[in-house]
């Protein structure tokens, strides 16, 4: 049986947070790819889902980012079921949200994770490593990239930000202080 991906809808939002939490645990609050998310809406255009006989087995979301003040896409996270892992719906949700992310008009994503499992949808780690760089503490190595228009990345450099905050920022989950919006000059 094959899963239907379909743009996240606001009735979803709890069964996407149990995945995501299912599949990060409470550690991912402390990871500077949530840090850089803490008080910034996902975009909910690229925001997708995947459902099965009514279940939503699968989650992939995009939130805006500010590289050395040029804007740019996270890609994040990305979470299927334990259960239904293997079966390409990952896959699936990266295809479908990067091609609307191309069509929107977005020029550049980026993530933290492993190149192997991304390259299949074209991200590569940035070159050379520490170009780009992330507040806090994260491998370099595994900040990937993906030009969405053709050169895109290619001048990209800086510090990831946040290009906004859209809601008050807290860090319950691990009791950390907030990443700062750059300032507004």
């Amino acid at each position: 049986m094959t899963a239907l991906v379909r743009l996240e809808l606001s009735a979803d939002r709890d069964a996407v947070e149990r995945l995501v939490a299912d599949a990060f645990g409470p550690g991912r609050f402390a990871k500077s790819a949530y840090r850089l998310r803490e008080g910034v809406n996902a975009i909910g255009s690229l925001s997708f889902v995947a459902v099965l006989e009514s279940v939503l087995v699968g989650t992939v979301r995009f939130w805006p980012v500010s590289i050395g003040g040029t804007s740019a896409i996270m890609l994040g996270p990305l979470a299927v079921w334990k259960d239904m892992q293997g079966q390409g719906i990952a896959l699936k949700l990266m295809q479908i949200s990067l091609a609307a992310a191309r069509q929107q008009g977005f020029q550049a994503a980026i993530l933290v994770g492993d190149e192997p499992y991304y390259a299949r949808v074209g991200f590569g780690r940035i070159v050379p490593v520490g170009r780009i760089t992330m507040p806090g503490p994260v491998d370099l190595s595994r900040v990937l990239g993906l030009a969405l228009v053709e050169g895109a990345l290619d001048s990209l450099k800086g510090e990831v930000c946040k290009p906004c905050l859209d809601e008050e920022v807290v860090a319950l989950g691990a009791r950390l202080s907030p990443l700062a919006a750059p300032a507004q000059h």
